[in-house]
């Protein structure tokens, strides 16, 4: 079964800006919610609040919904953990929250009568079995445009959160372990009736652990996790260009008490090139040529990004003329392929003559004439044609 368009997923257009793409799922989310549909709409209630909240997810994230609007669905699978939308890829449980009072959002679902494992590490239904996944890092890389053209392995240190190794990242000092919060019970929740709702939130004592720290770890301070740098290799692929981001699993923050790291973003940024200039896999550049050799044509030494190469210049090329080297670009980043360069002839007309090259130049003017050139007849041509 095909999915539906995510715009129309949440009755709005194609050019709504964010405030429109959140109402519209406020007021969604609000009509779907297991207290206000009956008992038999209620599987049909939580699969329409699953479709929402992935249209949701991907057109309030400005990267996903570009990759969206140029590719469609097929364009945001890989921003998916499976390939294909579940509640783990789901990063706006806060505006769940502010949309239903700051309910505890595993209450929701279970008026759904769907278990607390589709939250994942972050979200438990009832007490966390487990600590919060680590926070993503990114960092920023500016290389070189030979390194971004053939690819290059780089060394980067940056500052994050590791396990401390006094306590095991448990936050308790050794010899000591977690106990029972005393206003919890041990659940991580605690409930409130409010009007409408019957409200189950976050114990405010334990953050949601269901266990407090007596004796803290003098180390990390109970936090179970310290701050320290690491140098971290990472391999840049060819191909990449400024904006390209690339992802490095597992290398971001440590997770609390053993839970997953999070992942390190590369955001990549190339510095221009003295003479090369590029357009997606293509390579552009300028070359001045002398004028004699623009008339009997020759042949040039051209840079190009793998060194110096002999170009033959045809008798009779004009200034501006482009020529094409096949396969002397930028490798494409997804195939083995490569781009081309492009190679502009400028004429190097010379500014300082002495006397003999004045008198030889003045003698070729008299001799063959004002516009005897192909581009000054194609010139003429027209202005005849124009003013007879």
């Amino acid at each position: 079964m095909s999915k539906r368009d995510y715009y129309e997923v949440l009755g709005i257009a194609k050019t709504a800006g964010a405030d429109e793409v959140k109402k519209a799922y406020r007021n969604l989310a609000l009509k779907y919610h297991p207290d206000r549909v009956s008992a038999d709409k209620k599987k049909e209630a939580e699969e329409k609040f699953k479709e929402m909240s992935e249209a949701y997810e991907v057109l309030i994230d400005p990267q996903k919904r570009q990759n969206y609007d140029q590719y469609g669905h097929a364009g945001v699978e890989s921003q998916f953990r499976q390939g294909g939308f579940s509640w783990q890829d789901f990063h706006h449980f806060d505006d769940l929250k502010d949309i239903f009072g700051g309910i505890d959002v595993s209450d929701l679902f279970r008026g759904f009568g769907v278990g607390g494992d589709i939250f994942g590490e972050s979200y438990g239904g009832g007490r966390r079995s487990g600590g919060r996944r680590g926070s993503d890092l990114e960092f920023q890389m500016e290389i070189s445009f030979e390194d971004a053209a053939f690819g290059t392995e780089k060394t980067i240190s940056i500052p994050r959160h590791e396990t401390c190794e006094r306590c095991g990242g448990t936050g308790a000092k050794a010899g000591s372990k977690r106990e029972r919060c005393p206003d919890c019970g041990g659940r991580g929740q605690v409930s409130s009736s409010s009007g409408f709702f019957n409200l189950i939130q976050t114990c405010g004592t334990c953050g949601g652990e269901g266990t407090t720290i007596k004796t803290p770890c003098p180390e990390c301070g109970g936090r179970g996790r310290v701050k320290t740098k690491r140098n971290i290799k990472v391999k840049i692929p060819a191909g990449v260009d400024s904006g390209s981001r690339l992802r490095i699993h597992g290398e971001g923050e440590a997770g609390e008490r053993g839970a997953r790291r999070g992942d390190l973003y590369i955001l990549i940024y190339v510095r221009a090139h003295e003479i090369f200039e590029r357009h997606d896999a293509d390579i552009y550049c300028d070359v001045p040529i002398s004028f004699a050799t623009a008339v009997f044509g020759g042949e040039i030494e051209v840079p190009t990004i793998e060194g110096k190469i002999m170009m033959k210049i045809p008798p009779g090329t004009q200034g501006g003329r482009t020529f094409r080297l096949r396969n002397r670009g930028i490798t494409h980043l997804h195939d083995s392929g490569r781009g081309d360069q492009l190679v502009k002839v400028q004429v190097d007309v010379p500014t300082e003559l002495t006397a003999e090259q004045k008198r030889t130049l003045k003698e070729f003017a008299r001799v063959s004439g004002e516009g005897s050139g192909p581009l000054s007849r194609s010139f003429l041509e027209k202005m005849k044609r124009i003013f007879r």
